[in-house]
């Protein structure tokens, strides 16, 4: 990705991606972060600006050494965890961070979810895991939740939220979304005795479906 209008197009759909996560329940207030890879450099949401007020020219565009250009704004205080995820997943494009309230009941509780449902695999795993916590802006959580996502689209947060790593913004919303609905799922077969799993053998023919599943 390179040059102005690509630059500039990837800015507006992330504030799109940010607005789209208030507009259905995914985040609220300043919460949540959303990035892109933008060439060598990667574009970040800014800290502390409500979704409602963002605009492209509030996007922060780091670079390889974590360097800004003089006068853009602060960026999230998690744009480690987003600069380690890309460099380490060259497949990933995007990465959309939300607290959305099932994935982090799921999350504060220490629970993954399970191999409950089909659609759970378009996590890109049988299950979505729980990456240990870490204070929130640290190393230390960048390196446990690149860890966690290690081959897989989405993992939860301990005590935080959820995260999705994605080739592009749209599907890593559509994931997140997603999540959020299983855990809200999995939320509720939790009060009347917990769920039925299916076995591990058709989750791996359901993930083998899903490289081919929809519109690509």
């Amino acid at each position: 990705m390179s040059g102005i209008p690509q630059e500039a197009a990837l800015r507006a759909r992330m504030v799109e991606v940010m607005q789209a996560m208030d507009a259905r329940g995914l985040n609220r207030g300043t919460s949540g972060n959303v990035s892109a890879r933008c060439g060598p450099d990667m574009l970040v949401t800014p800290s502390g600006v409500p979704a409602g007020r963002l605009t492209a020219e509030h996007m922060v565009l780091i670079r390889p050494d974590g360097s800004s250009p003089e006068g853009a704004l602060k960026p999230s205080s998690e744009w480690r965890m987003h600069q380690g995820i890309l460099d380490r997943r060259p497949d990933v494009g995007a990465v959309v961070h939300c607290h959305s309230r099932h994935a982090t009941i799921l999350a504060c509780a220490g629970r993954p979810i399970p191999a409950m449902h089909y659609m759970v695999a378009v996590s890109g795993g049988s299950s979505v895991p729980v990456a240990p916590y870490a204070t929130f802006g640290s190393v230390e959580l960048a390196q446990a939740v690149v860890e966690a996502l290690d081959g897989r689209y989405a993992t939860l947060m301990a005590n935080h939220g959820q995260i999705v790593a994605a080739p592009n913004l749209d599907f890593a919303l559509a994931i997140a979304e997603e999540v959020e609905e299983q855990a809200a799922v999995y939320w509720g077969t939790l009060a009347i005795g917990g769920p039925s799993l299916l076995a591990e053998d058709e989750m791996d023919r359901i993930l083998l479906r899903f490289k081919s599943y929809g519109q690509r």
